[in-house]
């Protein structure tokens, strides 16, 4: 039987035992009860409350603007949706660069606020010493390089990043300090795949990618790109598994009609 198969609950742990096996692991991202609850009776194993909440919950351009009491509403309605996936939160923008006290109140506060099993930050070398005061607290962290939304406006653009071999470089030796500090996993996001299954081999953490290739420990998507909810962002890591915004529109114009031409309800639907 599968690692995966005999979890109870994941953990950490549990995700490590899953590398070592050599099984994939599935993330997505979540923000709210009810469809968190759909996500744990799937059998996901990671439910990421993403600070992307900011883009496809409140409307945002960038996941800039997404506050800290903002994460933890989402992630505590999350939780409760939840009895197997591991749920990890991003700690939000401002709420760690540059200042590990910060940093550290922030993770405890959605430790606490939220009951969730794990925090996710955006950077390397430059954030070392705020996922160190975490981890110091017995938080488990995940790290996240290459493509990072949070430094949007350093890198200007959403393309493809690490191409060149100095950034590859930095990108694996900030991999190998996230794991040598104690990270619990990374995320890879829009990288060439060769270098993506390069961080895979060469760390013994769990790698999840998200535009990293096929080389890495797992993958994670946007619940609301891959469900097909939205429409305008198609890169070309997303796969749409189904196209929800259609359905929904669809139903929803059946349910106008319905209303307007006096066919709902219907005397079984009355009291």
């Amino acid at each position: 039987m599968s690692v995966q198969a005999k979890a109870k609950k994941v953990t950490t742990h549990v995700l490590h035992e899953m590398k070592l096996r050599g099984e994939k692991i599935a993330m997505l991202t979540a923000y709210d009860f009810s469809m968190a609850r759909i996500l744990d009776s799937a059998g996901i194993d990671i439910i990421l409350v993403g600070d992307s909440a900011s883009n496809v919950m409140a409307g945002n351009d960038t996941t800039l603007p997404i506050t800290l009491d903002n994460m933890i509403y989402h992630a505590s309605s999350v939780v409760k949706g939840v009895t197997r996936a591991l749920v990890v939160v991003d700690l939000p923008f401002g709420t760690y660069q540059g200042n590990s006290k910060e940093a550290l109140c922030s993770a405890i506060r959605i430790m606490k606020e939220t009951g969730a099993g794990a925090v996710k930050m955006e950077g390397g070398e430059e954030i070392k010493e705020s996922v160190e005061r975490i981890l110091s607290a017995g938080i488990p962290v995940m790290g996240h390089l290459g493509l990072t939304p949070q430094s949007i406006h350093k890198f200007g653009t959403y393309v493809v990043r690490a191409k060149d071999n100095s950034e590859a470089d930095k990108l694996l030796r900030d991999a190998h300090i996230l794991e040598e500090i104690g990270c619990f996993g990374i995320v890879l996001e829009k990288i060439p795949a060769s270098l993506g299954g390069q961080v895979s081999k060469e760390l013994k953490i769990p790698i999840i990618g998200i535009g990293a290739g096929s080389g890495v420990d797992g993958q994670v998507l946007v619940l609301h790109d891959m469900l097909g909810i939205t429409q305008e962002f198609s890169p070309r890591f997303l796969r749409r598994y189904h196209n929800l915004f259609m359905e929904i529109k669809g139903a929803v114009e059946v349910y106008i009609q319905d209303v307007k031409n006096l066919d709902f309800p219907n005397a079984k639907e009355q009291y």
